[in-house]
């Protein structure tokens, strides 16, 4: 670690993301009491022009990679893609949001402003070279995913799911930090390459019994973050309970930011002792992909088979990361991303069918929807098809590169689990679709009003993501294979 504390010029161009994210979210709430709550597409524009930088910033600072303030962030491939994958979520998060506000006569303004304070933690989570900066990064994201989830203040169902995320996320945030305190105590460093460098040396190293406590501890942790078994029980109540774009927030921007901080500090500082920890991983995987799988056969909430589905979602990413491998983290890199676009759409269509006070939550109400609707039919069908795996979609690609390194790495017994539930996973979605296609409407939720312009932006924004992934995946897997050799 050098001795010079004053930052250099480039170091502000590698968090240049998180600086203009913050600035638009700062802006808008001053700017609220200025003009008023009615301008409510002036501050969605806000939003999505300060995302829009903050993307071409990510891109922009991969220009110039390294580490950055003593060490604290590192800006490589891995940081630049899971940026982008966040902040391409909050676009998508924005885009649903908007009608969906004007609906429920919901402030706007402090909205977006959460959305954007959310990804800025984020960010600092995925570019993290130090434990101290994903604890900070984390609670950044945290704080304003807890208020994101209670938003509608007079929806008891929005309480109940705040009050719920924030208890046991505490309680899960509690564990994490008191590992990163365990693991400074037993190596004197929170820099993951320090306590990798530590854990390596045999003459230096400490008891392995007190490195394997720390490490268990902070996958509690992420674990929690991730919605793994069985630390999942959090995330039907939240997802069911929040409003339907946060619920898709939720499932997806966060869940991809502690992943990646999970392959960062086990792929990197706990790398040493990669034995101790991959039962657990394998475990894990395991008990996530059969509980969220089959508990989701017996829902009949959209929003709650959609929270089993994100758990069932976890463990096959869990498996990439029980591979240990560059192959495997490049493919749980193309997951996440593919996983994005498929439920960011999949919620998007729920969000449009809902209605206000989302009445309309039950599969069954989804019935004649083909013939209602059919291009809205069309894209939650492609977004279903995507998550069971189907070739052409982004799905396809990501669930074959998890189980090749899988077997690449002779995990036999977990690949076929794997695809056993995957095939549980295809009854459920392809009961919604029959649902759609071959039943008439219910009376009462036939009057389903067009969809919005900026939903539908939303809406074919998701539909393009998941086929360009599914029909040309060679570029961004290269990245993701490239950005994995540097996790290590």
């Amino acid at each position: 670690m050098s001795g010079n504390f004053m930052p250099a010029g480039v170091e502000y161009l590698r968090i240049l993301p998180e600086i203009s994210l913050t600035i638009v979210g700062v802006l808008i709430m001053v700017l609220e009491p200025l003009l008023g709550e009615h301008r409510r597409n002036f501050f969605a524009g806000l939003s999505i022009a300060g995302l829009a930088a903050a993307m071409w910033a990510a891109i922009f600072a991969y220009s110039n990679p390294g580490p950055a303030f003593q060490d604290m962030l590192v800006i490589d491939g891995f940081a630049t893609f899971f940026r982008i994958v966040v902040i391409g979520v909050g676009l998508l998060t924005v885009l649903c949001s908007m009608h969906y506000l004007r609906v429920e006569r919901a402030g706007a303004a402090e909205f977006y402003a959460l959305i954007l304070f959310s990804i800025v933690g984020q960010s600092i989570i995925v570019t993290a070279g130090e434990l101290i900066m994903v604890f900070i990064g984390l609670e950044i994201s945290s704080i304003a995913s807890y208020v994101l989830a209670g938003y509608l203040r007079d929806d008891k169902r929005n309480n109940e799911s705040a009050l719920k995320y924030f208890l046991l996320g505490s309680f899960a945030t509690a564990f994490l930090l008191y590992g990163i305190a365990w693991i400074y105590g037993t190596t004197g460093s929170t820099n993951l390459l320090e306590i990798r460098r530590v854990l390596s040396n045999k003459d230096i190293a400490p008891p392995i019994a007190l490195v394997g406590m720390a490490a268990a501890l902070m996958f509690v942790g992420f674990a929690f973050k991730v919605s793994a078994v069985p630390f999942q029980i959090w995330a039907p109540d939240v997802y069911q309970g929040a409003s339907a774009p946060i619920s898709a927030f939720l499932s997806t921007g966060p869940k991809a930011a502690a992943f990646a901080v999970f392959l960062r500090v086990f792929l990197t500082a706990f790398e040493p002792i990669r034995s101790r920890w991959e039962p657990l991983v394998w475990t894990t995987a395991l008990l996530t992909m059969i509980v969220g799988n089959f508990a989701a056969l017996m829902q009949p909430n959209i929003k709650r088979l959609l929270a089993y589905s994100s758990i069932a979602n976890a463990g096959y990413v869990l498996v990439a990361i029980a591979a240990q491998s560059e192959v495997g983290t490049a493919a749980a890199m193309f997951y996440l991303a593919a996983y994005a676009f498929m439920q960011v759409g999949a919620f998007a269509v729920v969000t449009h069918f809902a209605r206000q006070g989302e009445k309309y939550v039950k599969v069954d109400d989804l019935a004649g929807l083909g013939q209602r609707q059919p291009v809205t039919a069309g894209m939650l069908s492609i977004f279903l098809l995507s998550l069971i795996g189907v070739p052409l979609t982004g799905g396809f690609f990501g669930k074959f590169y998890i189980f090749k390194a899988a077997l690449d790495s002779h995990l036999v017994g977990l690949t076929v689990i794997g695809l056993l539930t995957t095939a549980v996973a295809a009854f459920y979605y392809l009961r919604i679709i029959v649902v759609m296609y071959m039943r008439e409407p219910v009376e009462e939720s036939a009057d389903l009003p067009p969809l919005a312009p900026a939903l539908q932006l939303a809406l074919w924004a998701s539909v393009a993501g998941t086929f360009f992934l599914g029909i040309f995946p060679t570029w961004i897997l290269e990245f993701a294979r490239r950005s994995a050799d540097l996790v290590k």
